[in-house]
């Protein structure tokens, strides 16, 4: 059969976009951008770790941060329960260990809690730094550099054993400054180490926030949504003291998730507050602590959605 030169050409074009449909039917989808919870156990005082991870899935988060005292003590509690138990409850209620905090440690005593994160299934420790503060000039970048040759062998048994350590930008600190926070990293280029932040400890400007986070990039390891508000080291009535989560205080959060999802975060993101005193639940009753958490996921994937 004789096929004409435009027959031809209809049928090769017909075949061109039928193959061309396939080829993006069968190629990868990219995936949106999401927001991965972590919950902190003191967000619920000093309560029972089961009733703590009976909750959790609740609020959306897959993930618990573990505290030890003053803040919380489900630290000790897996001491007095073991190991074994810890797991037994983490699988019954499918909730996976993401962190220890290990201020109660310091950052430069926190081998055995590496070991231990690494054992129960966890990728990272978090910390503040301790040190001299508000220091600036020649005097930061001394404190820094010693700093950073100190902590070296912390960050290479966080190589060896590959989880994070996360430096928290405490106020009360040595590492608390957008300043200190580069000149640690520009010091210390191993991915096994990055900033834990808290929004609290720096200035409550939206953009300047937003900027930080653009300039870490994937050296940004932890996300604490948790503002200022008006402060957590003097007891307040309970409302004013609840301005420092997400979606009740005055900072907005669109131009710092948009942040995030611009430089596609991939560590969690936990919304957070202190109590006072610490030791407490943020709210006596755990099921309105959970209600509050949830709100807060709920405000920041609005703030996504916005982004």
């Amino acid at each position: 059969m004789l096929i004409t030169r435009r027959k031809f050409c209809e049928i090769s074009v017909a075949a061109a976009s039928s193959l061309t449909a396939a080829v993006s039917l069968c190629a990868p989808k990219s995936q949106a951008f999401e927001l991965n919870y972590i919950v902190a156990s003191a967000m619920y005082g000093k309560n029972p770790l089961e009733t703590i991870l009976a909750e959790l899935p609740q609020t959306g988060a897959k993930s618990i941060e573990i505290w030890a005292e003053r803040h919380g003590n489900q630290r000790e509690q897996i001491d007095e329960m073991g190991e074994d138990r810890f797991r037994e409850l983490l699988d019954q209620h499918g909730v996976k260990l993401g962190s220890l905090t290990c201020f109660k440690y310091g950052i430069f005593n926190m081998q055995s809690e590496m070991q231990l994160t690494k054992r129960l299934g966890g990728d990272m420790v978090i910390c503040n730094s301790g040190g001299k503060k508000d220091l600036s000039g020649d005097d930061l970048k001394r404190e820094v550099k010693a700093f950073a040759e100190k902590l070296k062998p912390t960050v290479e048994l966080a190589e060896s054993l590959e989880i994070s350590v996360g430096v928290e930008n405490h106020s009360g600190g040595l590492i608390s400054s957008p300043e200190s926070i580069f000149m640690l990293l520009d010091e210390m280029p191993s991915s096994a180490i990055g900033l834990a932040m808290a929004p609290y400890h720096l200035p409550q400007d939206p953009s300047q926030i937003a900027e930080i986070i653009h300039r870490l990039g994937d050296r940004l390891v932890h996300f604490q949504a948790w503002e200022h508000g008006m402060g957590c080291t003097e007891k307040l009535p309970k409302e004013q003291e609840m301005l420092q989560l997400p979606h009740r205080g005055p900072l907005d959060f669109v131009p710092i998730v948009s942040a995030l999802k611009e430089t596609n975060f991939q560590g969690r993101t936990e919304v957070f507050m202190h109590p006072v005193p610490r030791g407490i639940p943020i709210l006596p009753n755990l099921s309105d602590v959970t209600r509050e958490i949830k709100a807060g996921h709920n405000y920041l994937e609005d703030c996504l959605a916005k982004s």
